[in-house]
Formats: structure tokens, sequence, C-alpha cells
């Protein structure tokens, strides 16, 4: 059946939410390169101009990256982290920190009150890849399980908004820590926010937890002064 004008606006945000789900499953990973067009048109059943709305769609929230000559990616698991992505651009690292200190803290707070023996020992297993990659000088696997540790914690929190709104955050981090090791005599393993920040998660004491998240932020803003 050859679609009309009028059928294809609902056509195309049907498969715009096919693709949405495709990325919120993982079926499309963070930061690789989705299938060619044919493909898709054959999987979805779509003509090219639909697919390229639906694409359209979806690079215009921040969720898909379009590049010229290579591909299609997958920038962001949601609207949300696309959005919140692009405006990390815009402001500067003092006002990104500042904003991290909000979530931290509550993230923290929450997951002293919520957080199961599984997730405090995935926060130890975390910290120890962080500290093995450290002394190796794996800088990029020691910047990872460093945000690693950090995003699982906010999903201990038991706030999926929190969480998601926090693992937004992960290019930036990884790249701002990258770029703070590079500095000499920088800390790659304070035990404030991280080992010590778990024994407060563990003992379940928020305000413990509040605390460690502070120090260890406070640090960070001391660095990105330098």
């Amino acid at each position: 059946m050859t679609l009309t004008a009028s059928h294809r606006p609902a056509l195309a945000e049907e498969i715009t939410d096919k693709l949405r789900g495709m990325i919120h499953s993982g079926e499309w990973p963070l930061q690789q390169r989705i299938p060619a067009e044919p493909e898709l048109m054959a999987t979805l059943g779509v003509s090219r101009g639909t697919l390229r709305e639906a694409i359209k769609a979806l690079a215009h929230s921040g969720m898909l990256e379009v590049r010229r000559g290579d591909g299609t990616y997958v920038r962001a698991v949601s609207e949300i982290s696309g959005a919140a992505q692009r405006m990390y651009k815009e402001h500067t690292q003092e006002h990104i920190l500042e904003v991290r200190i909000a979530l931290d803290t509550q993230a923290a707070r929450l997951a002293a009150r919520h957080a199961t023996a599984e997730d405090v020992d995935r926060l130890r297993s975390l910290l120890a890849v962080r500290e093995e990659a450290w002394h190796a000088g794996d800088y990029p696997t020691w910047a990872r399980a460093d945000w690693d540790f950090h995003e699982r914690l906010a999903q201990a929190s038991g706030n999926p908004l929190l969480h998601e709104l926090y693992v937004s955050f992960g290019g930036v981090f990884h790249n701002d820590l990258l770029k703070q090791q590079r500095k000499e005599g920088f800390n790659g393993l304070p035990r404030e926010g991280h080992e010590e920040l778990a024994d407060a998660i563990e003992a379940h004491d928020e305000d413990a937890a509040v605390a460690s998240v502070h120090r260890n932020l406070n640090s960070c803003a001391e660095w990105i002064r330098r």
C-alpha cells in the first residue's frame, strides 16, 4: 500500500517509538552504531523517508547522533539524558559540579536508606577494580570504575528518575576525571565519597553518607579551579 501524506506522520511516530524502545532495552548499546538504513528499512518494513523522519526525531531529542559518512550512533538512553548532555555543553564545569552536589547528596541519602547487601557488594567490587586500575596506570579503566561506582549508588537510591538524571552525567564525568588525572599531585583514590561512602551506605547512616559526598565534591571543586 502506498502511504499518503496523512498516514506518514502517524507511521513515523510509530517507528520512532520502536527505535526508542530498541535503545531503552539495550538492544542498541550506548556509543554504538545502529544498523544501516537498508537493514532497518527491511526489518521495520518502512520507506527510507519514514525511517529518516524517525531518526531525525530521535537525533533532535539527543538520543541519536548522525555522523556524516559514518552512520548513526546511540548517544543517550532517553530524551532526558539526551537533553541533559546537550545542556552540559553550554555550562561551565563549576555549574555542572553544583548540580552534581545536589544529585549526589540525595543519591547518597536514599542509598543509605534503601541499599541492599547486593548493592554494597557491587559498590565494593567496583572500588577494588578502581584501585587496581589506578595502581596499574590503566586510567581509562580507573575512570570507568569510578563512574560505575557513582552510577550504581544512584541506582541503589531506589529512585529511577534520579538514577536516569545521574546517568546523563556519564560522558562529562568520565572526561573530567581523565583531565584531572593528568594534573600533578592528583589523588585518584580518595576515600571520601568512595570507601568511606560505601561504609556509610552499609551502615545505613544517611548523615555520614551525605558528609562523605560533600568532602569528595569539595575536593573536586578545588581541582577544577586549578
